[in-house]
């Protein structure tokens, strides 16, 4: 496993109907979902650990503080950006921002786990 503070990741979208508030039934409107912008979020992070850890590991989410500050309508392209700023044993901490063509759309701190895979997936509880 080779992970170090200043690693980086990206995602890109292109707000669909399907990523609105009003779609994901967080909210009424017609812009992008608070919950999909999390996600991406989370996928700029997973980038920035592409190819970091081992077959046998896989990191998780742990915590999530964002504050989402403008909205984004339907057809926009929205970036998410994530930085490696923080470990602590097993906790990696990610500083994440979220840009439109007008700017900051969001900013905060994702922390995830690394865990074994297997040890994770045993306290799934059945189905």
């Amino acid at each position: 496993m080779t992970v170090e503070t200043g690693m980086r990741g990206s995602a890109t979208l292109v707000v669909e109907q399907v990523d609105t508030a009003s779609a994901m039934r967080s909210g009424d409107v017609d812009v992008l979902g608070t919950p999909r912008l999390i996600a991406l979020c989370e996928e700029a992070t997973m980038t920035a650990l592409n190819g970091a850890l081992d077959a046998d590991h896989c990191s998780i989410g742990m915590r999530i503080r964002v504050d989402h500050l403008q909205p984004t309508p339907v057809g926009a392209s929205v970036t998410a950006d994530a930085v490696l700023d923080k470990i602590d044993g097993r906790r990696l901490t990610f500083t994440v921002s979220v840009s439109d063509s007008g700017g900051l759309v969001a900013a905060g701190k994702i922390t995830r786990a690394v865990v074994d895979r297997s040890t994770f997936l045993d306290k799934c509880c059945s189905a």
